[in-house]
């Protein structure tokens, strides 16, 4: 074995190779393979380059390619300084981490990347340079400069461009000793200058020409072994085992720009050091063991306060000696002052690696950016820590202000995110090629005993294990101030986790007994945060359930933390609890738990979150813990979001209504018993239990909506659940689902829908509307309605509608055509097309104007009808403003198909005192028109029928006070509210005089306990009863109610019996 040039290459020879070359029977291939193997490699900057250590990026270097781990990002982050700005492309910029400062380029560019970003070193550079000594990066992560045998080249990952020496001879005539760094938009390196045979500092600008020419040549003393820059000072590492600091700064010398560099200060470390080549690295840091609070002046804590010198793995640290007078020369010139000198050197640490420093102030986290990170090798990483007093105290003289921490983490550090708390690295993914061979011989091939190798990005956070070291050594208050700093970090919660889960794991499986368990300080620790909760039960689902106990006692009950989740609305984390409580707790103390998350999540309206709850309920009814029973297909949840749920549930309820007997309801018995074929179902007690605990809920919250009048959450809460609202609508028409306040449910609609209330505009007031003048229109349209086809179409589809079903409440037929226009098929839909315009016509009444907002289809073609139709009416200036008022008062689209569908399960139901609601917000008489003939044509309830008139009436007096725009409307159907209290004045007559069934028909004599039963879902009413809604009386009901929930008879599964 033997390493190449720079160490890129392995060169591997085998030592059999002659003796299988002689075996010509195995395998020819055997023959022809050479016995010569050669392994590519890269390495990291840092190896050859230690002043990268102050940047961010991870940047591997091989012979002739870069790797660099930012990625594409790079040329998407935002370019800072003129000179980036100048070459930045539109639209390509993208701000960087918000508290990363002005040199950090962000997290997202960092970690967004899993695939290395190669760049390719150009082929003209290489041709008389191979292989890459030195390379470096910027700081934004848009610049790169590499150094091969001569000279060095730069480029830009913004233009993707390289710039070389225009002449090749200066190239040639250096050779780069010491490495190089970026300094803004200048490239500093240490080189040997061959022709005058003399050590030299130069400063080259990226932006201008590769020449010498606009180059600052500084002369050295000696060889430059080691370079590195700190904020405007250079400091370099010579043959002679000295340190010189030179300052740098911009000059701009006419057009061009240029950098000019000085000497500060030089430092002889002969007596420390006794071979130049044993130092890794030196840099210049602002560490000190006093942090910025102590120092007397603020200034300080921002100067070069420190060297760090890696020798040979130990890493010494040499400070300002502030001892004595200089400290106190406040007013003299800072360039003239002259720079303190350096105390004797300290050893901080051992098997030192690599270190870690950034120059970047943020006081938010001060911790981590004034902290000195150092990598071990197999001991692991350090960090000196710096401690800092809460609210500026003043600290104790006894207590150090820097603390050594220790910890593992699981791969090599390569750089250190110091804001965001992580390490990044690089890993190597081999692949054996053995498994793709079959043959015997072939695996006798050198290739195939060697992996093939893939370089990865890694990163890892190490966050928690500082927290961690700092509880141990009982620095809670540290640790606390350290995590709030980092609180805003998308991964904090996982910080917190992997901390409990660890001191979790180590003390629960302990074998021997701990004297100071650690795990009750993290627990406490973590109360700190509003993560709590979640922190704990995220911890417990990841853990083997036999630590719970040793967990939940440090932590606390989970039913109170259950509770707790519960006061925080933090239903999630709730639920995630329940499953604790579930292996925990007795199945009663869970189920209670349950209905109390189940009930809130009905509330808040977590659909996903009540499905999941139903599950839970009946699975513990079952004796289940993980699979839950069968259940029928109304209880199954429906994907469907919206109200589109109610179209396909009453087309299919209609559809199985119509082959099934009119006491079809009566056969729900059949439900809870072990016989027959929809028995089976319900085989178990413990099943028929839960899912009539689970139905009783759902009726529950389905009673208090209609009663708090929340029909949008309603509609919602049936779709979302497959809650089967028609048949419970049914069951409870004269109940909770009966309308006591139309005025307030009028109100409340229009809020939950956003449906404006309408108004009349002020010019209508003093317009010929108001005075009578065009008075004769509104009756004209009042006439036209009686002679509207569409309407006519209405009456007969009603009427053969009851004729066919022998009652409207006998069948869920299909809704009136007026519902949904697009359900006319044939030769109606011109008629179907044409009815928004009568309901216009309709609503035009005295002081009110066309409203041509009832569907999206506002096209000329209606103002041509209206011109046809009302060839008298001229249209002026005030009625176009009334006109855009009516159309302003719609609400939106989806409210309207809501307010429909509604409309349409409620029509269904046999609510009419709702369905008179929905037609007054959305005025259309033909709603009212329908309700009246079905009242004509079938048995309706006295009682609803006089809540409908009182409630008409309380909307007319409320109109005339507070809301005069819907008194247009109500002058519309004026005639049909008559006809409604001659209807009321009906069915009051007879049931004055006729307290039994006397002058009945025989046929309809007798069937009234099932009729009572029956109208609690659809129950049948023949066509020719009158007023026999209010012979069943409302104990009756409650009784017949009470006995159906103890039976489990459920309208909800009407839909499978069919």
């Amino acid at each position: 074995m033997s390493w190449g040039a720079e160490g890129y290459h392995l060169w591997v020879v085998s030592g059999f190779g002659a003796h299988n070359t002689g075996i010509e029977s195995d395998s020819k291939s055997v023959v022809k393979q050479p016995g010569l193997l050669l392994f590519q490699f890269i390495k990291s900057v840092l190896t050859v380059n230690p002043c990268m250590s102050n940047q961010e990026q991870v940047l591997l270097q091989g012979e002739d390619r870069l790797y660099l781990n930012c990625g594409e990002a790079s040329q998407m982050q935002s370019a800072r300084g003129s000179s980036a700005r100048s070459e930045r492309k539109a639209g390509g910029g993208r701000s960087p981490f918000a508290d990363s400062g002005l040199e950090s380029p962000g997290l997202s560019s960092l970690l967004g990347h899993r695939h290395w970003h190669v760049v390719q070193i150009s082929n003209t550079y290489l041709e008389s340079n191979w292989p890459i000594r030195f390379s470096a990066i910027d700081k934004l992560g848009q610049n790169i400069a590499v150094v091969g045998k001569f000279g060095f080249a730069h480029y830009s990952l913004l233009t993707k461009k390289w710039k070389l020496f225009g002449n090749i001879t200066q190239e040639q005539n250096m050779i780069v000793t010491g490495g190089l760094a970026w300094w803004n938009d200048f490239i500093v390196l240490a080189c040997y200058n061959i022709s005058d045979r003399q050590e030299e500092l130069r400063v080259y600008l990226r932006t201008s020409n590769l020449d010498n020419a606009f180059a600052h040549v500084t002369r050295a003393q000696a060889e430059t072994l080691l370079l590195s820059v700190f904020r405007d000072v250079v400091v370099v590492f010579r043959a002679d085992c000295s340190i010189c600091l030179y300052s740098i700064e911009r000059k701009s010398d006419g057009p061009s720009t240029t950098a000019g560099i000085q000497v500060l200060q030089e430092v002889s470390m002969s007596r420390y050091i006794p071979h130049p080549f044993l130092v890794v690295s030196v840099t210049l840091t602002s560490v000190s063991t006093e942090n910025g609070i102590t120092l007397k002046m603020p200034q300080q804590a921002r100067d070069a306060e420190s060297i760090m010198l890696n020798l040979a793995g130990q890493l010494i640290m040499m400070q300002r000696d502030r001892s004595g007078p200089q400290i106190r020369e406040k007013d003299s010139n800072p360039s003239q002052r002259k720079l303190l000198p350096f105390c004797p050197p300290v050893v901080l640490a051992q098997s030192v690696e690599n270190v870690w420093t950034t120059c970047r102030a943020n006081k938010q986290k001060r911790h981590l950016l004034e902290a000195l990170w150092l990598s071990c090798g197999g001991a692991g990483m350090k960090v000196w820590l710096p401690l800092f007093p809460r609210d500026h105290r003043k600290p104790h003289s006894f207590l150090s202000q820097r603390i050594m921490l220790p910890f593992h983490i699981n791969i090599y550090p390569l750089a250190v995110l110091f804001e965001d708390a992580l390490v990044l690295g690089a890993v190597n993914d081999t692949l054996l090629y053995d498994s793709l061979y079959t043959r015997s011989g072939a695996r006798e091939q050198l290739e195939v005993l060697f992996p093939y190798c893939v370089v990865e990005r890694t990163s890892q956070i190490y966050l928690h294990h500082i927290l961690r070291q700092l509880l141990v050594r009982n620095l809670g208050e540290q640790a606390l101030l350290l995590a709030q700093s980092c609180a805003a970090l998308p991964y904090f919660p996982h910080v917190l986790e992997l901390m409990l889960h660890e001191v979790l794991e180590e003390e629960a499986t302990s074998r021997e007994p701990i004297p100071d368990p650690l795990l009750p300080t993290v627990a406490k620790f973590i109360t700190e945060f509003p993560l709590f909760l979640q922190t704990v039960v995220h911890c417990a689902r990841k853990t083997e359930y036999a630590l719970w106990n040793y967990l939940f006692a440090a932590v606390g009950n989970p039913k109170d933390l259950f509770e707790e989740c519960l006061m925080a609305q933090d239903l999630d984390t709730a639920a995630s609890y329940l499953i604790i409580l579930q292996n925990m707790e007795v199945p009663a103390v869970s189920r209670q738990h349950a209905t109390l998350l189940f009930s809130t999540a009905l509330e808040q309206g977590k659909w996903d979150l009540c499905r999941h709850m139903m599950r839970f309920l009946k699975a513990i009814g079952s004796g289940e813990s993980e699979t839950p029973p069968s259940t029928p297909t109304a209880q199954e949840p429906s994907s469907s979001g919206g109200f589109e749920f109610f179209r396909n549930r009453s087309i299919s309820l209609s559809q199985s209504a119509e082959n099934v007997p009119a006491s079809k309801f009566s056969l729900q018995k059949t439900l809870s018993m072990p016989s027959g074929p929809s028995g089976k179902r319900w085989s178990k007690d413990s099943d028929c239990a839960e899912n009539m605990y689970i139905d009783m809920m759902l009726w529950r919250h389905a009673r208090r909506l209609l009663e708090e009048v929340r029909l949008k959450d309603l509609g919602c809460f049936a779709a979302q659940l497959g809650f089967e609202l028609i048949s419970w609508l049914c069951k409870e028409r004269t109940r909770a689902a009966r309308v006591d306040n139309f005025v307030l449910a009028l109100k409340r609609l229009h809020k939950d829908f956003l449906w404006p209330l309408p108004i009349i505009p002020a010019s209508s007031l003093s317009s010929p509307f108001k005075n009578g003048k065009y008075r004769t229109v509104g009756e004209q349209l009042l006439k036209s309605q009686s002679a509207d086809p569409f309407l006519s179409l209405e009456t007969d589809t009603g009427v053969s509608h009851v004729q066919r079903s022998q009652s409207w409440l006998g069948d869920i037929g299909p809704t009136p055509p007026e519902i949904d226009p697009a359900s006319s098929h044939g030769p109606q839909m011109q008629d179907a097309f044409l009815s928004p315009l009568s309901n216009k016509g309709d609503e035009c009444s005295i002081g009110s104007a066309t409203d041509l907002t009832e569907s999206s289809s506002v096209v000329d073609g209606d103002w041509t009808m209206v011109d046809e139709n009302f060839s008298t009416l001229s249209l002026t200036q005030s009625e176009l403003e009334h006109i855009s008022m009516e159309l302003a008062s719609k609400g939106p689209h989806k409210s309207q198909v809501q307010l429909r569908y509604l409309l349409h399960i409620f029509m269904e139901a046999g609510c009419l005192d709702w369905c008179v609601v929905i037609g007054l917000i959305l005025r259309e008489s033909s709603v009212i028109n329908q309700i009246v003939l079905l009242i004509q044509s079938s048995e309706v309830d006295g009682e609803m029928l006089q809540n409908i008139k009182t409630g008409l009436h309380a909307v007319a007096r409320w109109a005339s006070t507070d809301c005069p725009g819907y008194k247009p409307f109500l002058n519309i159907i004026k005639p049909q509210v008559q006809k409604l209290s001659e209807l009321t004045e009906e069915q009051v007559q007879p049931e004055a005089f006729q307290p039994v069934t006397v002058g009945k028909t025989p046929e309809h004599a007798g069937p009234r306990a099932e009729e009572s039963r029956g109208s609690s879902g659809h129950g049948s009413v023949p066509q020719g009863e009158v007023g026999g809604g209010s012979l069943v009386s409302r104990e009756e009901e409650d009784a017949t109610r009470a006995q159906e929930e103890e039976s489990f008879q459920d309208g909800t599964y009407d839909c499978s019996v069919s």
